[in-house]
């Protein structure tokens, strides 16, 4: 009963038009109701609990490293190596748009932010270049979500920080699952321009490569420090956050001289409204993380799945499934907080590594940033692309197709996650 006494509640408060948070929060007085006490000093308790973490200290951070990469000209000179070193092939600009993304994701961590930086240079180059700019979207689309996979990830921050997980280790373990997404809608990519009229880019000289390389080295370096200092115990993921967000802004600021000091308060400002939306999310799911432990919702569920309980890849298909059927109803977010509590005593129940599952997790949220009728990477691609959603689901079926399959072989293939992990352990 209390199972549906928590979902009814909250999707019912959604159904009304509620913000999450606000829903999240009235789930939680739901079921306080319910069980038969109504405190507001729990609510306010929980709430100030929820969002009290050092390690979500990195999500701001990371946002503020995201504006400055943009607006600093790094994302610019991802796009334009790219460019000049796998343009000229048939269908480059789909394979630039793969490569940039999966770059631009070991930068930021924000699936949106990449999209839209992304979907601004390169869909109006796809158009004139003849290719079928619901498909381009589709792509760029698929291509942005890669972002929350590959570390620096905010949501993996989020889900290491609710399910009480090592961020390192996820970091770590999102390297080979963030990049086979990208190899998958690259062989989707090819499979899909097929026989298209479609003109290629002038193939460019060696010294222009090289010179596209070096404009873009300060970028290319900053992943490497961050993996490389989270591997050797140099900083902590919050550490590394305020890393990045320094070093993107001393070079925007000095190397590439386009972010001026009238720019700052602008670029602080946008990152400060995203981290108190999140922040806010986390607190209210406080709430309801509390509630729903008191509860012993996750008891109710582990007695659901009980039979499955014996095989771990089963079970771990089956809540696959559930998160994929979530993912298209709920945002990213909130559906990384609200689950993180519900399925973290169920994982433990049946000895399943929760790092694995967190990769997996991230990875199935990700794919429902592009899966209707939320789908909030779509809704970018399509404001900045102006194209009717009707045209970025037909576009973008065949990517996500192609990344949920990979995501379904790693349930399989449980030791291509956690390869990375175990070679860095020795």
């Amino acid at each position: 009963m209390t199972i549906f006494i928590f979902i009814s509640s909250l999707l019912g408060l959604m159904a009304l038009g509620m913000p999450i948070a606000f829903a999240l929060i009235g789930c939680g007085l739901a079921l306080m109701y319910y069980m038969g006490f109504t405190d507001p000093q729990i609510v306010v308790q929980n709430m100030w609990d929820g969002a009290n973490s050092f390690p979500l200290l990195a999500v701001p951070f990371f946002m503020l490293a995201g504006e400055f990469m943009n607006a600093g000209g790094m994302t610019r000179r991802i796009i334009h190596m790219a460019m000049a070193w796998i343009g000229h092939i048939r269908g480059g600009l789909g394979y630039v748009a793969v490569g940039a993304a999966v770059i631009m994701a070991s930068l930021s961590g924000s699936a949106v932010a990449d999209t839209a930086a992304l979907a601004a240079v390169l869909v109006p180059m796809m158009r004139k270049a003849g290719y079928e700019v619901n498909r381009s979207c589709g792509l760029i689309a698929c291509g942005g979500i890669i972002a929350p996979v590959i570390p620096p990830s905010i949501a993996m921050i989020l889900y290491g920080v609710t399910g009480g997980v090592s961020i390192t280790k996820l970091f770590i373990a999102g390297i080979v699952p963030g990049l086979l997404m990208g190899v998958a809608i690259l062989l989707a990519w090819r499979w899909c321009i097929g026989r298209d009229p479609i003109v290629t880019e002038p193939k460019r000289s060696t010294a222009e490569r090289l010179a596209a390389t070096r404009q873009s080295l300060w970028a290319l370096v900053l992943p490497v420090v961050i993996i490389g200092g989270l591997k050797f115990g140099w900083f902590t993921p919050t550490e590394a956050a305020v890393m990045a967000a320094m070093y993107s802004l001393l070079v925007g600021m000095f190397v590439y001289r386009e972010i001026k000091l009238n720019q700052l308060f602008a670029l602080i400002y946008r990152a400060a409204e995203t981290t108190a939306i999140i922040m806010f999310l986390v607190s209210a799911a406080g709430v309801s993380a509390w509630l729903i432990t008191t509860a012993n919702i996750p008891q109710q569920l582990a007695a659901l799945v009980e039979p499955l309980m014996d095989n771990k890849m089963l079970l771990t298909f089956a809540l696959m499934v559930l998160v994929l059927l979530v993912g298209t109803a709920l945002d990213f977010t909130p559906t990384v907080l609200i689950m993180t509590p519900v399925l973290m005593p169920v994982l433990k129940q049946a000895g399943i590594d929760p790092v694995y599952f967190g990769v997996l997790f991230i990875m199935n949220n990700a794919i429902g940033l592009v899966t209707p009728p939320v789908g909030t990477v779509l809704n970018v691609v399509c404001g900045v692309a102006k194209i009717p959603m009707s045209g970025a689901i037909k576009g973008v079926i065949p990517f996500m197709v192609a990344q949920t399959i990979v995501m379904f072989l790693l349930v399989v293939f449980p030791q291509i996650v956690m390869w990375p992990l175990e070679m860095m352990s020795r």
